[in-house]
């Protein structure tokens, strides 16, 4: 049974959420089309630009993205923090970026309302919008219409694009976020899309690894008011001074070469169901972890099926299912055999 989007997300457990689009009936929504003899590889880049410009416009940072043949995944991080430091005003120019903005907004950015109710019914409006600019929901629908108006607007047809809602699922603690990363990393390897993580084209790894940066956004004319911005960085090795996976400075507390090894390690299992993988190296960044192959593979694999709304310790499972409604959590039981190995 479909769920609201209010019991799949909780700010106050985690900023940290995976979500995924699937096109209707599996339609190709990039690639090689062997039936029609089309080819859609250029939709990639729409996805990419688009998902680039929101997350300039957001309060959203991408930490990783894979865009595949018929669907894409993103790890999204919600920086509550920053739209609550924005002013009005910067609000009202971020939304307007994407909407068009109503009369009495207009007027009130050119300085020309004196009325104070119409001052309060304003601002009113714009502190909507600054929520909204911290919702998931409203940059994965931009996000999809855009490319679905496109998409149809290149076919030359009408109707529904996208499989119903968005999926997302929770990440509730570090190795929830780091192994949903490396899974969506991976997605190019195991359709065998690729042989190795610098093969791997349009995915959030294949961008880190060759420092495609977003420089050049800025020129872009709809965006010339927003900064430049990129996927969200790896800080290094800051465990011991600081705890949370997701530091105030604005990055990941985490190493990108030790992440670089964390997905490699995994491209190279051998899984029976899944077509592709990458050779085999030597590794040792498992054990730097204090934690074994065998559990970062469990983890990893779980984002597939066996994990639905949210992905954590038994505890953190606990105390989301308590903030979002829930009686419990799909993986809880998964996530206490991991706990415990």
């Amino acid at each position: 049974m479909t769920q609201a989007r209010s019991t799949q997300v909780s700010l106050q457990d985690t900023a940290h959420y995976h979500c995924i689009s699937r096109c209707v009936r599996r339609a190709f929504l990039c690639g090689e089309d062997a039936y029609s003899g089309k080819s859609f590889e250029h939709r990639r880049l729409w996805l990419v630009e688009r998902m680039r410009l929101l997350s300039q416009v957001f309060a959203i940072d991408v930490c990783a993205y894979a865009i595949m043949s018929n669907h894409y995944h993103l790890v999204l991080h919600v920086n509550t923090a920053s739209a609550e430091s924005w002013s009005h005003q910067e609000v009202a120019q971020r939304w307007t970026t994407l909407y068009k903005a109503p009369l009495l907004v207009s007027r009130w950015l050119g300085g020309e309302l004196k009325s104070k109710a119409e001052i309060n019914k304003t601002l009113a409006l714009i502190d909507e919008w600054r929520e909204r600019l911290t919702d998931i929901s409203w940059f994965m629908r931009n996000l999809n219409e855009f490319i679905a108006r496109e998409a149809n607007k290149e076919e030359g047809c009408k109707g529904r694009f996208w499989e119903g809602r968005f999926k997302s699922q929770a990440l509730l603690d570090e190795k929830a976020l780091l192994s949903c990363m490396a899974y969506v990393d991976l997605n190019p390897v195991r359709a065998d899309m690729a042989q190795s993580l610098e093969d791997s084209e349009f995915t959030s790894i294949y961008e880190r690894i060759h420092s495609i940066a977003c420089q050049g956004d800025a020129g872009r004319g709809e965006v010339t008011r927003l900064p430049a911005k990129g996927l969200v960085g790896f800080l290094g090795n800051e465990r011991e001074v600081r705890p949370s996976v997701f530091s105030k400075m604005g990055g990941i507390e985490f190493s990108l070469l030790d992440y670089l090894s964390l997905v490699e390690a995994l491209g190279q299992v051998v899984r029976p169901n899944k077509r592709g993988y990458i050779p085999p190296c030597h590794n040792t960044i498992l054990e730097r972890l204090n934690m074994n192959a065998e559990e970062w593979l469990k983890l990893s694999e779980s984002f597939g099926g066996k994990f639905r709304c949210a992905v954590g310790s038994a505890q953190e499972l606990m105390s989301y299912a308590q903030h979002t409604n829930r009686a419990w959590v799909s993986g809880k039981s998964l996530m206490d055999v991991i706990c415990q190995s």
